[in-house]
């Protein structure tokens, strides 16, 4: 069975910040200089809430100074303004889009930056970002979501992994990260054809535009 449909990761993938200032990282050390422990749930936490900066900080119980917090809030600002799109990433999407195969993009991330990724990548077929759907990749939910979103059905739901991994199945729709296991193994595990992205190692994928003339090839 033809691969109809395409999932790309965003950053690392398809997205890369110019200017890293990491304000979430920051305010979970403005709340460990007041005594709050850091908890190993707080990163997910911030990428299941869909809420801003200074509404994570009250979820999470952080206190922080009024000035402190515009800084990290500036930093937060400059941070989406840096985002860019990866040339591979643009070239990828135009291609598969001109033999009418869907693109969605999927994504665990906190909630100011979805706004960003929709800006640089219109026009896809489905986005399914962590914060709005409460879960993060590997959990099979939001692989589920982006493919209703793109109404293509995994194949092999019930095959296991090795099996889905195959090239050989017939998965309609693929997914592509640089995450070996949130866009590849996660993926695989329900049946889509998931792929390892390493564009500074030597994965045998390495730019987006080479893979998506592999699943052209593939018609």
């Amino acid at each position: 069975m033809a691969i109809t449909a395409v999932i790309f990761d965003a950053f690392g993938t398809t997205l890369r910040i110019g200017t890293p200032m990491h304000p979430y990282r920051r305010l979970l050390r403005e709340g460990a200089k007041h005594g709050r422990r850091p908890s190993p749930g707080d990163l997910h936490k911030l990428m299941t809430i869909d809420a801003g900066l200074r509404e994570a900080a009250e979820i999470l119980g952080i206190q922080v100074a009024p000035s402190r917090m515009a800084e990290i809030e500036t930093d937060l600002q400059c941070e989406i303004e840096s985002i860019e799109i990866f040339q591979d990433a643009l070239d990828a999407i135009n291609l598969l889009r001109e033999h009418g195969i869907a693109t969605a993009v999927c994504s665990n991330l906190a909630a100011p930056y979805g706004p960003a990724v929709k800006t640089l990548l219109p026009n896809l077929n489905a986005y399914a970002f962590s914060y709005e759907l409460g879960v993060t990749k590997p959990d099979s939910t939001i692989y589920r979501a982006v493919c209703s979103d793109l109404g293509v059905v995994p194949g092999h739901l019930f095959g296991d992994s090795a099996q889905v991994a195959m090239i050989g199945d017939s998965a309609q729709v693929a997914m592509i990260g640089d995450s070996p296991r949130c866009d590849r193994d996660g993926p695989r595990a329900i049946g889509i054809k998931g792929f390892h992205l390493a564009r500074s190692a030597t994965g045998s994928i390495r730019d987006l535009t080479h893979f998506a003339r592999l699943v052209i090839d593939r018609l």
